[in-house]
Order: C-alpha cells, then structure tokens, then sequence
C-alpha cells in the first residue's frame, strides 16, 4: 500500500501499520496517517497482540464505504469504519501471514461529519474509530449490551493512553458500528 511505514522501537520491531490514503478529503487531516498508525499500535499494545502483527487501514470516501458497506455487510448506505478480519488460520501455521489481524476501512465524509456533531477534533474521531476498528479485527465485538460495555471501556483506557478523552462521555448512543 501507499504510505506505508512501518511503526518500530529503536532496535526491536512492534508493528507494520500500513495506511492508504484513497479520499483527497483525508488531505484536510495532514496527520492522518500518523494517527491511524499511533492508535492502531495503541491498541495492539494495549490488548497483548502479536507485537510483529500488521494491518492495513485505507482511508477513503464515502462512496467506497457504500460500496464495501453494501457488498460485505448487505446494508447500501456509506458507514464511518469497517472491519475485516483476517481468516483464521490453521493452530501452528506460524507462517509471516498468520501475524496479519486484517484491514480497516474509513469513510472521511461520515468521520468528518460525525466529528463535527460531536464537538471532536476529526484527528481524535480518527483515533478512536482506528481503536475501535482494531479491536474488532482482534476479536471483540458489541452486539450485546455487556459486549458493547466492555469494548468500550477498552476504548477509553486506549485513548487515554494516547491522551484523548472519552469520546463516549455526554454521549447518548453507545457504540459505534
């Protein structure tokens, strides 16, 4: 992919992060790669996960998010980040490929706008819709309310470890899908 660097501690490798940004809106967030990467090693760290993992985040519109929103979850609307998990794989393959959790996806128009309603800077919604989006390719999940509940609290505490407050704080809704 495009613009992509690797995430790395001096001498010890933590994580290839890769990040395509497709959507000329992402141009407005001149950080943006940074940050997906910065949450998306957050968020690694923080749940214990391979430290050689890779994922691919693409940064597009909201036309592509319709597009993928439509063909992989059946709902023709454009949505703010889609996860995708990688295959599972057979116990003991310890191949390069097993290190791979999947790829990310975010609309700019929709995390744009969202971040506006609620009052947050589009690099701190970034940050928080790569969390979220990377805790579902590690397994996590919010179809019940306790789900929901912890996912969220996990949310919080990685966000604050990147010095971001609690983008769930006055918030009415929950969880972001």
């Amino acid at each position: 992919m495009r613009n992509a660097r690797p995430i790395c501690r001096p001498s010890r490798a933590v994580a290839e992060i890769e990040v395509l940004i497709e959507a000329d809106g992402w141009g407005k967030l001149p950080q943006a790669e940074l940050l997906a990467q910065r949450a998306g090693l957050a968020a690694i760290i923080a749940e214990g996960a391979n430290p050689l993992a890779s994922v691919a985040i693409l940064l597009t519109d909201d036309a592509a998010m319709q597009r993928l929103n439509s063909h992989f979850r059946g709902k023709d609307k454009p949505t703010n980040v889609l996860s995708f998990p990688a295959p599972a794989r057979l116990p003991g393959a310890g191949n390069a490929e097993s290190l791979f959790l999947g790829d990310l996806a975010l609309g700019y128009e929709t995390c744009s706008a969202e971040a506006l309603a609620e009052e947050k800077s589009l690099g701190d919604h970034l940050s928080h819709l790569v969390v979220h989006g990377m805790l579902h390719l590690m397994g996590h999940d919010h179809e019940t309310e306790a789900e929901a509940e912890e996912m969220e609290g996990r949310e919080r505490a990685i966000l604050a470890s990147l010095g971001i407050r609690d983008p769930y704080a006055g918030a009415e809704g929950g969880a972001t899908g």
